[in-house]
């Protein structure tokens, strides 16, 4: 019975995630686009991740103690570009897709268009759904948060960034594409580099928001279908021209 009752439970899983998939297909039905369930990784505890802890001391006007025994720190060193996640990985900028594969099982696809499918938008802040996207021979990493900026009031946070330097972010443009019960809703901006931490991208609000209603108008019981497109951008086309 226990081995009935695990496979069972295991079959209705993959049937759930089918419909999920179908779903995204009907509502984004231009061909070639690749669809990706994305799971919620929710924490019970907030942990701010390296970057935003520095940059928060900074604001204060606080410096980090000096330790005279402590290594001197390597400015090309990337710490881990992962929400949600207390991760004391550092490494160069080459391996951080690698990691983010390696320890934290994040997915990636490959295609200029794809949809992003988040799944149970109901579970409470602090959440994160994040996959990273292969495209033109880059790769990005699409994070959508759930998060209060203002007590009681959770609002949704997605950005695209170039796992890159500032200056190659530069050469893209991101869309995200929210379509729903003949409503339409699209965020179009130039992807930020992961040297520049994800916090601080959601504390600007440089990104798509989303209040909780807004975000009910286009969520399907309990799931939300972001298309995603990245192009080159037209100024890095027309310099190339040149």
């Amino acid at each position: 019975m226990l081995f009935f009752t695990q496979c069972f439970g295991a079959v209705l899983d993959l049937i759930h995630l089918r419909f999920q998939h179908y779903k995204a297909k009907r509502v984004f039905s231009a061909a070639g686009q690749l669809v990706c369930v994305v799971n919620p990784t929710h924490s019970l505890k907030y942990a701010p991740t390296r970057c935003a802890a520095a940059q928060t001391s900074m604001e204060q006007g606080i410096l980090p103690p000096c330790h005279h025994h402590e290594a001197v720190h390597d400015p090309q060193l990337v710490p881990c570009t992962c929400p949600l996640f207390s991760c004391p990985w550092e490494g160069h900028l080459e391996v951080v897709v690698s990691h983010l594969r390696q320890t934290h099982r994040i997915n990636i696809l490959q295609g200029a268009e794809i949809v992003f499918l988040a799944t149970d938008m109901h579970l409470p802040a602090p959440t994160d759904w994040i996959i990273m996207h292969s495209c033109l021979g880059h790769q990005f990493l699409l994070v959508l948060r759930k998060q209060e900026k203002y007590e009681g009031h959770p609002q949704f946070f997605a950005t695209m960034m170039l796992i890159g330097t500032p200056t190659q972010a530069d050469n893209f443009t991101y869309r995200l594409e929210l379509n729903r019960n003949q409503r339409r809703l699209k965020w179009e901006a130039t992807p930020r580099s992961v040297l520049e931490c994800v916090d601080s991208v959601i504390s600007d609000g440089d990104c798509l928001v989303l209040n909780t209603s807004l975000a009910q108008l286009f969520s399907d019981n309990g799931s939300l279908a972001i298309g995603i497109a990245i192009t080159t951008s037209k100024v890095h086309n027309a310099e190339a021209e040149m």
